[in-house]
């Protein structure tokens, strides 16, 4: 069915109302939202099958973002994340893009590599030539170790190797090109990569160590761009504020680091809800923003464009999978994804990187604008204010006092909830 990602007051709602609105605007049942209370959800036994060890579960705070048209569908996005205001911020930035048309993405496809890494090899450039000659034969072998993801059209597309000086002396790396489809693809690429490493060795003249996924996903790469309304940024001062901002990300890598982390905040949000892998995206982020001059820069970009607007473009490795792991596994993960209405890992991505340019948006307004403390703490005042014992009947009014007072600390929530209570 066709959803419409613009819902007025969805804020104000209660959360049964939230989730009524859900289901009605993406057809997902009530008894699938039903995992999103910490009592239907991922239970201790479900969680003991997950991981080794298990005691417990650690819930997280999951919201829907609104307003967001990627590739000119509407889509209504699940994000977990703890800190306040990054939800608010990604779906009031996809409002000030929806105008224009929305996200609009490009990718290079689901391309995952594979690492194998042979030392105490004695001529290591004559090695690296054998290794070539024989790629047919490892690609072969390799593909045939999965020929359900054959089936599907993935498979290894490629095979690279390079001689590597190291401290230790001089390894042979060889790399498996491998297309995963709608996996994330770590178990795909490192049971090829384990199962062809004697033979490399046997090729090479070495010994086997290291095989494994690289996360640095080069090959897998997710843009997305929007035009931001200048009139709802608040004028054309603010864009310019925005672009000089972006600038400092692009030239300091200093400020670099939190510029980042912003576009982040969105993207692990939305990799989290759905089951993925947030360290493996984060690795392959991060990784992306080390220039080829090896400086760390900023992810995105913030431009004017011709008529006053403000163009955004972000690009990020995105290896992000629908099948396998997690989110098969975890209830709230499946719930997710049902919410999305994706059917492919592409249209899973597209969605993500669009999440982290809106986020990164919002922080930039945030900073060029009224400065971050605003927006972010009216809504940390909230966490203040519950953990200083404040009750839903007192949470509106200890809010508004920390935020009057400019002083939103714990200490001074419990002072001020001690007054509420004395006078009553």
């Amino acid at each position: 069915m066709s959803t419409n990602s613009r819902i007025s007051g969805f804020k104000d709602a209660t959360i049964a109302e939230r989730r009524d609105i859900v289901a009605e605007r993406t057809g997902v049942s009530d008894e699938d939202l039903a995992v999103f209370d910490p009592a239907s959800g991922l239970g201790v036994e479900a969680a003991g099958h997950m991981v080794e060890n298990v005691i417990g579960t650690l819930g997280v705070p999951v919201g829907i973002a609104t307003n967001f048209t990627v590739n000119g569908t509407d889509r209504l996005v699940p994000m977990a994340t703890e800190e306040p205001s990054v939800i608010a911020a990604a779906s009031n930035a996809a409002r000030m893009a929806r105008v224009h048309g929305g996200f609009r993405t490009s990718h290079t496809g689901p391309v995952m590599q594979a690492q194998i890494q042979l030392v105490d090899v004695t001529d290591p450039e004559a090695a690296r030539l054998r290794i070539l000659e024989s790629a047919e034969e490892i690609i072969d072998a390799a593909n045939a170790l999965d020929p359900m993801l054959v089936q599907f059209g993935g498979g290894v597309r490629d095979l690279e190797a390079r001689v590597l000086p190291t401290r230790t002396g001089t390894h042979v790396i060889t790399h498996l090109v491998v297309d995963v489809r709608d996996a994330m693809g770590a178990n795909a690429v490192n049971t090829m990569a384990e199962a062809v490493a004697p033979r490399l060795a046997d090729i090479a003249g070495g010994r086997p160590l290291l095989r494994i996924l690289t996360n640095k996903a080069d090959r897998r790469l997710m843009r997305a761009r929007a035009v931001f309304d200048r009139d709802l940024l608040g004028g054309a001062e603010i864009v310019d504020n925005i672009v000089h901002a972006s600038a400092f990300a692009e030239a300091d890598p200093y400020r670099a680091a939190t510029h980042n982390k912003g576009i982040m905040n969105g993207i692990t949000a939305a990799v989290l809800a759905t089951g993925n892998d947030t360290r493996a995206v984060e690795a392959g982020c991060h990784s992306h923003a080390v220039g080829p001059d090896g400086r760390y820069t900023a992810l995105s970009r913030f431009e004017r464009t011709p008529d006053g607007h403000l163009a955004g473009t972000l690009e990020v490795p995105m290896a992000v999978g629908l099948v396998g792991g997690a989110t098969k596994v975890h209830p709230v993960a499946r719930a997710a994804v049902k919410i999305l209405g994706v059917e492919t890992a592409t249209e899973l991505a597209e969605i993500i990187v669009a999440v982290g340019l809106a986020q990164n948006l919002g922080a930039c307004r945030a900073l060029a604008a009224e400065g971050i403390q605003r927006g972010h703490m009216s809504l940390h005042a909230r966490t203040v204010a519950v953990s200083a014992g404040a009750n839903s009947a007192e949470l509106d009014s200890v809010v508004q006092r920390l935020i009057a007072d400019r002083n939103i600390r714990v200490d001074h929530a419990e002072r001020v909830l001690a007054e509420l209570r004395g006078a009553r």
